[in-house]
């Protein structure tokens, strides 16, 4: 009962913080440390966004087009008790990411722009059972980050290494297993990255990038047989956050990615039990927009979605299929003399989790 009811309880992150605040596509959970016993499991995400924009008047009315192609994401974890109240688990995923292409052919000023990051994270955690239903945890993680971008009409390209570096989490969490209840709240540390740089096809100098610290507040509870309430909130600082190469800001005196502010991520759902082999879960998730302008290599402000999962349950293996549907909050872009308005934008997320105890 009780591993049903957690498994309901993690379903609204099995799909990834798609279309959430910066770059984010990861939640950055430690759920998988309150698994029962080893278990392993091994998660697949497709997301596909739908963004595009028109010039604002007296501009004419001409469209960007969709310049949000679609992504994948994978992930892995593993759990192990290493005494009665010592355990540790292993996570891979992929915290961060973007990919931008403008379509060409469409008359709109930055048509046939693109950019891309890529990242790769191996997190390390271990926790310690205290008495009276607390524990605490902490770990390191491993983080791997490499983009590159190139702009039109400008014709500027920008390139840079791939740089490994390191930072840290802790959290504490109370449960009451009696009732499904759990709550934790873990910190992830920011990590900086020092790229060795390419500037229109040739050596720059490095620059700094900052991936933000967060807080995870993750929680649920059993209200009823076979029925649990979960949620989460999760603050990021991505006013840290800043792509700034040498070249770019002496050519444009501006970054090229930057954030005004942070972003809070809410989500609340329900999830019940129908039998020994099947459960399922309904949740919704809020990202406030925070405006006034959005950059065009980014081109949203905050989201609303919802996501319906199910569990299927046969001895020792779960078995998770999850659908989640994103309204894109609307936003604006600076485009001189002009600006560009993005809204009626959607996205459609869908992911695959298969977990094994043992």
């Amino acid at each position: 009962m009780r591993r049903v009811l957690a498994a309901s309880g993690a379903l609204a992150l099995m799909t990834g913080a798609a279309t959430a605040g910066g770059v984010e596509r990861s939640s950055q959970s430690v759920a998988i440390l309150f698994e029962q016993g080893s278990y392993a499991e091994l998660s697949f995400g497709r997301v596909s966004p739908t963004v595009s924009g028109n010039l604002a008047p007296p501009a004419p009315a001409i469209g960007s087009g969709d310049m949000a192609p679609g992504y994948n994401t994978v992930s892995l974890g593993y759990k192990t008790d290493l005494t009665d109240r010592i355990s540790m688990a292993v996570i891979l995923d992929q915290p961060i990411g973007a990919d931008v292409a403008y379509p060409t052919g469409t008359g709109y000023p930055v048509g046939g722009s693109t950019a891309t990051i890529d990242a790769t994270a191996v997190t390390g955690i271990v926790r310690y059972k205290m008495p009276s239903n607390f524990s605490v945890y902490g770990g390191v993680r491993a983080q791997s980050v490499s983009g590159e971008v190139a702009l039109q009409p400008s014709g500027y390209t920008m390139s840079t290494s791939t740089e490994t570096d390191y930072g840290w989490l802790a959290g504490v969490a109370y449960e009451r297993p009696e009732i499904a209840l759990r709550v934790a709240l873990t910190y992830n540390s920011a990590i900086d990255h020092t790229f060795t740089v390419q500037e229109n096809g040739g050596p720059s100098l490095p620059f700094t990038t900052t991936v933000p610290q967060s807080w995870n507040l993750e929680f649920q509870s059993g209200v009823a047989a076979d029925t649990l309430v979960f949620g989460s909130i999760r603050y990021v600082d991505w006013t840290e956050f800043d792509i700034t190469p040498v070249g770019y800001l002496g050519a444009t005196g501006t970054s090229l990615v930057s954030y005004d502010n942070d972003t809070t991520t809410y989500t609340l759902g329900v999830g019940r039990r129908f039998n020994e082999t099947w459960s399922g879960s309904l949740s919704f998730s809020h990202e406030a927009g925070t405006g006034p302008f959005s950059g065009n290599l980014g081109p949203t402000d905050g989201s609303t979605s919802v996501q319906v999962a199910a569990v299927y349950t046969r001895g020792p293996m779960k078995i998770t299929g999850g659908l989640r549907y994103i309204d894109i909050g609307e936003a604006q872009t600076r485009l001189s003399p002009t600006t560009t308005n993005f809204s009626g934008n959607y996205g459609w997320a869908a992911g695959l989790r298969i977990g094994y105890s043992f």
